[in-house]
């Protein structure tokens, strides 16, 4: 009788090792269906080529940017005489040469007879700067947005994307 305690310690003890073994195993499955779904998964996103429906679209696509070609519309030389800044005995003047960059040609076109209106509103704003608001790139940018803002302002409905300095000389 001492010998069936004995083996049947034994045949519990087989069992326990066979649960953890086949515990293992499903891990070992689980984490080679985890590691091919995310290989699949790489693979879709980063491999695969796109449809020649989805290459035409992007040709497509780039052949409009292509058409919308931006155009520039260049403005007469402006000298003004600014307020003077602090002690200064004689009125500064800033020498500018700006550039209107446009989206499209047909606007451009819309724009160049209401240049005169955009040349009063710079030389407006412009007539009351000092220079210190002139100093740095801060200034700069500023004075950029400001000449933007008016620019759309005066041009409304059209649109300007930009205003461009050629040339800004402060004396």
């Amino acid at each position: 009788m001492a010998k069936k305690p004995k083996k049947a310690e034994a045949e519990t003890a087989e069992g326990a090792d066979e649960q953890k073994l086949g515990g293992k195993k499903k891990l070992i499955i689980i984490g080679a269906v985890a590691l091919l779904a995310l290989g699949g998964g790489g693979w879709y996103f980063f491999l695969k080529k796109p449809s020649a429906e989805q290459a035409a679209a992007e040709a497509e696509k780039t052949a409009k940017a292509a058409k919308k070609a931006v155009s520039f519309v260049e403005m007469k030389d402006m000298m003004i005489g600014i307020s003077p800044g602090g002690q200064q005995d004689r009125q500064p003047i800033i020498k500018i040469k700006v550039v209107l960059e446009i989206a499209d040609a047909k606007t451009s076109e819309e724009i160049k007879p209401l240049l005169p209106r955009v040349e009063d509103a710079f030389q407006v704003f412009m007539r009351e700067l000092r220079p210190a608001d002139l100093e740095g790139s801060a200034g700069m940018y500023r004075l950029k947005e400001e000449l933007l803002r008016r620019v759309n302002v005066t041009v409304y409905p059209a649109k300007i994307d930009a205003v461009l300095f050629k040339e800004l000389l402060v004396q």
